[in-house]
């Protein structure tokens, strides 16, 4: 499952969040410190794990 960085507007708190796809796509996620809906997303880095196959 990707991770998703954000910063709750009410809190000012940056948070990352385990979603699936699904979760959010419905925004079926909440800060974990004040519990607002009201998430901003965040540019964040990635990481790819490939097989050690040539």
């Amino acid at each position: 499952m990707p991770a998703y960085d954000f910063k709750c507007s009410k809190c000012g708190k940056n948070v990352t969040l385990i979603l699936t796809l699904t979760d959010y796509q419905r925004k079926a996620y909440k800060c974990p410190k004040c519990g607002s809906k009201r998430l901003d997303r965040r540019i964040s880095s990635f990481q790819v794990q490939t097989s050690k196959k040539s």
